[in-house]
């Protein structure tokens, strides 16, 4: 990795973003991308079974990469254990306007606004046909931009793509096709994935289904996703896309660009909406937890919250492809310090009452601890609210409350919290600069 970050990156930062994506590509279509010597070496206690396929390793490439599938055994090539191409649409379409790409560099991040651009289907499709099958390639399919029938175009996708695909993603989640997150309503969300789900059956079937979240999701949205997944027996999702939220801290110059961020600013509030929706299937359904990975801990941190695979894409940007074996070999070391024998025995180790693991030590641990104190501070952020009991702000500041207050506690305690409390920081947290 430091002849990427010597070499390659000081000149990269001087390219235009989608001109440096266009060259990594064409680099990797023509093997001149340098890969460690122990890049595709087995692995055992990284071997994985997910919903009936199995995996080399829990390290995915997310789509966004890859949009037209022209590299995926190059990718597979560099140590992922499964590489996800797309977004794919039934028409080509050029996607939004330029510039749509930009590299936040003091915060390791990545901001695109790209809309869905690809070739299309059928030509996504033949170059798969001829591809050499070998690893776990998974195919994320997307609507066209002006299509008024959105579960007809995913039902498409199904058909062009899924006889070459391992597994397929539907994705309702981008930021930058207009309407697209509506879907994830409840009532249109069940309609749509029946009607992907009866295509699967009919052009591809056996091939698992997965749905592809945003991390801006209320509790009430993330219940509803949650039922309709367990209600039509979907076989996994990916949490999460890229956010429009802004978090506090931001260095860099396009930071105000419109768009979906992506990389490390993107790490805890994915995680979080990882292991709610871990709690709310009751650990019944696969996840692939995505956002923000750029090291091993954190990808062992998704898997402890529930992800029983990983995905990652804008940390190539700044660290280059052997990144994927410094996970790897990271991962290996802490599965072995806590004890566990493979990685899906460390899936959900933080909530041990839901994946009946117990949590042997250290990361699990703060992993676990982490949560809760994330829950204490959310439920706190709901108090002051209560605007009109200012016996309860003066609390905040007293060891003690006034004499006469004779039931401080109750004053304190406008209600129950809502068990969903926490799933949103407060709004003063974040700049909502990215709304489109």
């Amino acid at each position: 990795m430091g002849w990427y970050k010597s070499l390659v990156l000081p000149i990269v930062r001087w390219i235009d973003a989608e001109t440096a994506h266009g060259l990594a590509i064409w680099a990797l279509k023509n093997n001149l991308v340098p890969r460690a010597d122990d890049a595709t070496d087995a692995t055992p206690s990284l071997e994985t079974d997910v919903f009936g396929r199995k995996f080399a390793n829990p390290v995915g490439l997310a789509a966004g990469f890859d949009k037209n599938g022209e590299v995926p055994n190059a990718a597979l090539s560099h140590g992922f254990g499964f590489v996800e191409i797309g977004s794919v649409t039934p028409l080509a379409q050029p996607g939004n306007p330029k510039p749509r790409l930009f590299r936040l560099y003091s915060d390791r991040a990545v901001i695109n606004r790209m809309g869905f651009n690809n070739e299309g289907a059928d030509v996504v499709a033949a170059r798969l046909r001829k591809r050499a099958r070998r690893g776990v390639l998974g195919a994320n399919l997307g609507k066209n931009k002006y299509s008024e029938d959105a579960a007809s175009d995913y039902a498409k996708g199904v058909e062009a793509l899924g006889p070459y695909a391992d597994y397929l993603v539907i994705n309702v989640s981008s930021p930058n096709t207009p309407g697209l997150r509506a879907l994830q309503g409840r009532a249109p969300l069940e309609k749509l994935l029946r009607a992907v789900l009866k295509a699967r059956d009919s052009f591809a079937k056996g091939v698992p289904v997965l749905l592809k979240v945003a991390p801006d999701l209320t509790d009430e949205d993330k219940s509803d996703i949650a039922a309709v997944v367990l209600k039509v027996k979907l076989d996994g999702m990916i949490v999460s896309n890229t956010t429009i939220d802004r978090p506090v801290g931001l260095n860099s110059y396009d930071q105000d660009e419109k768009g979906g961020l992506s990389g490390p600013p993107l790490m805890a509030p994915s995680t979080k909406v990882l292991a709610d929706f871990y709690r709310l299937t009751e650990g019944k359904i696969p996840l692939i937890g995505v956002g923000g990975i750029a090291s091993g801990k954190d990808a062992y941190e998704k898997i402890l919250n529930g992800a029983s695979l990983v995905q990652l894409y804008s940390s190539l940007v700044y660290h280059g492809m052997d990144l994927v074996t410094e996970i790897k070999e990271d991962l290996v070391r802490r599965l072995r310090k806590d004890g566990f024998a493979n990685v899906s025995d460390a899936v959900g180790a933080a909530f041990p009452e839901i994946s009946g693991k117990g949590i042997p030590v250290d990361e699990a641990l703060a992993a676990k601890e982490a949560h809760a104190a994330k829950k204490v501070q959310a439920e706190t952020a709901s108090k002051p609210a209560q605007a009109s009991k200012p016996a309860q702000t003066a609390s905040e500041t007293k060891p003690k409350p006034a004499p006469k207050t004779r039931k401080p506690a109750q004053a304190a305690k406008p209600g129950k919290p809502a068990a969903t409390t926490k799933a949103r920081k407060p709004a003063a947290s974040k700049t909502d600069t990215a709304k489109e």
